[in-house]
Parts: structure tokens; sequence; C-alpha cells
């Protein structure tokens, strides 16, 4: 039997809550999003370019926004020395040149798995806590939640556009 990208209930976003509250619950309802639109479907089409020419894919969505996770939350933020997932020196755009079918499974646990443990890593962070990015920038964790949503927003947006040209299926 293959794999086919299973159904996610949507968390509920806050509606009256404290800052770090909102912050949580507006990136956690766009990282189910993103596996929402890629629920019933299975590894070949998570891996078709749908939206010519472009070579994007909805499982080079979640493999990007696996990586993109780990940059800001884990390696940048709390300073952990790791290494990308998928981008590597020679290729920057692995995440999304890289996929193969036959790894859906594995790349949708990574997402999982990577959103775990970048939860875990900043739980206690104060959003006033500050770091130096790559390019000499102070910045902190609540840029870091701010980035990250409107990150998955937009990666959301394609994902609405691949899924509705694979099968047609469109929600919220």
């Amino acid at each position: 039997m293959t794999w086919i990208a299973p159904s996610i209930e949507r968390r509920e976003l806050p509606t009256v809550a404290g800052e770090r509250e909102m912050l949580q619950g507006w990136l956690d309802w766009h990282r189910d999003t993103l596996l929402a639109k890629c629920a019933g479907l299975a590894p070949d089409q998570l891996a078709e370019a749908s939206a010519p020419p472009s070579s994007l894919t909805l499982l080079g969505l979640v493999r990007h926004m696996t990586d993109v996770e780990r940059a800001w939350f884990r390696q940048r933020f709390a300073g952990e020395r790791i290494e990308s997932r998928y981008i590597t020196d020679e290729n920057v755009d692995a995440d999304f040149d890289d996929v193969d079918p036959a790894g859906a499974r594995a790349a949708f646990d990574a997402f999982r798995s990577e959103i775990e443990r970048c939860d875990a890593a900043v739980v206690d962070g104060d959003l006033d806590a500050t770091f130096q990015s790559s390019r000499g920038r102070t910045l902190n964790l609540r840029w870091i939640y701010v980035h990250m949503i409107e990150e998955y927003a937009r990666h959301n947006g394609h994902a609405d556009l691949l899924r509705e040209r694979i099968d047609g299926a469109t929600e919220d």
C-alpha cells in the first residue's frame, strides 16, 4: 500500500491571548495549514511540479520549511551547531530541487520532528532575547516568530495553487 499524506486537524486560532500565545498560535495554524494542503496526496502528487514553468512542489515546500524552521529557531536563535537537513553548500536550493517521491514520508516525519525540536528550543526564550543574524543584524525571538508566520503565509499561498492544479481541491 502506498503512503498517503495524512489528514490533519488544524488547531484553532487564539482570538484573545497574550503576545507569546498569539504568535505561537498563528505559527502553529500556518504549520498545520501546509500539512492540510498536502493531505490525501500520494508521493508522486506531492512531488509534482503542477504550475509550469515553476519547479515548485508541495514536497519541496515541506522540505523547505523544515530547513527554515531549523535555521531560524535552532541554528540562529538557540545557537545549535547542526547542519541543514536538505540545503548544502553545493546546492542552496536542494530542498526544492532534489525532491524524490520515495522520500515523501520521511520528509513529512522530519518536518513534524523539526517543529517539535524548534518549539522545545525556544519554549523558555524571551521574545526580547537577541542574537546576531548571518548578515550581522541584531534580531530578537519576536522577529523570528513574525518572520516565520510571514514565510508560511506566503508559501501556503503557493501550496493553495499547487494543490488546486494537482486535483482541484480548494479550501481555507
